[in-house]
């Protein structure tokens, strides 16, 4: 198993070494490389140059970090079509980027729209059909998780969409702050990892509440059904999730892959959240 840090707490102040050095001092030796403005942000074309790559290896080798995956995130399902078009642009450098860092594995998101979910599946099978063919010639694999406001957000569908592709390098991203949105308001974990089975290559750890608790006001929205989707990454233990029984499920299933602590929501007390964090999935999964 990979036990590995996403930095988000850290990419809004900190520059890309810092932030490598932070990950060591963590207790970390893998790192998941999300989205952050001085490598590859949300929806842009990377700004990524040969020097950042060499910089980055030297960073990460100098922390004793490796690097787990390389996480873009783009409209590649946006019924757009000139939308869809930059977002494959952009994937094409990120899948560049990721093979010159000598990484083997992207995680990402579904995107698209949910209000337009036919159109968003069309668009979203497009982009994969140009770039499956670049993922294999550089041998990298994907792992994907359905994410809330996405035109994909249940589990359920999310497993589907990667059986139709039927390619054994494509796999499961399970987002535990997501729990909610993958059942429409059960949150059972257990139950999401069993419909996973073999797809099943990364967990991402963070706690939320429920959105459809207290009547649907757990959050109250002004005005009343507001077009909104929100949730959180909290410590474990903060929320709703069953922390005992998803740990329970991964013990039994034997899971070996990457498990992320994924908790970004204290950016002012990184490292309180961390030992809270990190001590969790360490007693759950006997680490």
């Amino acid at each position: 198993m990979r036990l590995a840090y996403d930095p988000s707490h850290y990419r809004d102040n900190t520059n890309l070494k810092d932030t490598i050095d932070a990950v060591a001092r963590l207790g970390y030796e893998w790192v998941e490389l999300s989205p952050r403005k001085d490598f590859i942000w949300f929806y842009e074309y990377p700004k990524v140059d040969r020097q950042l790559i060499k910089d980055l290896k030297r960073y990460c080798s100098d922390a004793g970090v490796q690097i787990s995956s390389v996480l873009p995130v783009q409209q590649w399902s946006s019924p757009n079509e000139e939308e869809r078009q930059a977002a494959v642009r952009n994937w094409k450098r990120c899948i560049e980027i990721t093979s010159e860092l000598g990484v083997d594995l992207m995680n990402s998101e579904f995107s698209g729209d949910k209000n337009r979910p036919a159109e968003s599946e069309a668009a979203f099978v497009k982009s994969m059909e140009e770039l499956m063919p670049i993922f294999e010639k550089e041998g990298i694999k994907l792992n994907l998780q359905s994410h809330p406001n996405d035109f994909i957000e249940l589990n359920i569908e999310a497993i589907r969409m990667i059986r139709a592709f039927d390619k054994d390098w494509i796999r499961l991203v399970y987002s535990v702050a997501h729990a909610f949105f993958y059942d429409d308001g059960i949150g059972d974990v257990a139950r999401h990892l069993d419909e996973a089975g073999d797809l099943l290559a990364h967990v991402l750890i963070a706690d939320t509440l429920n959105h459809k608790a207290a009547f649907g006001l757990r959050y109250i929205i002004n005005p009343p059904n507001a077009n909104v989707t929100i949730h959180q990454h909290l410590n474990p233990g903060q929320g709703e999730i069953n922390f005992d029984a998803l740990y329970r499920k991964l013990r039994e299933m034997k899971f070996d892959g990457i498990v992320t602590n994924s908790v970004f929501a204290y950016p002012d007390k990184p490292e309180w959240s961390n030992d809270v964090t990190l001590k969790s999935i360490k007693e759950g999964l006997y680490i």
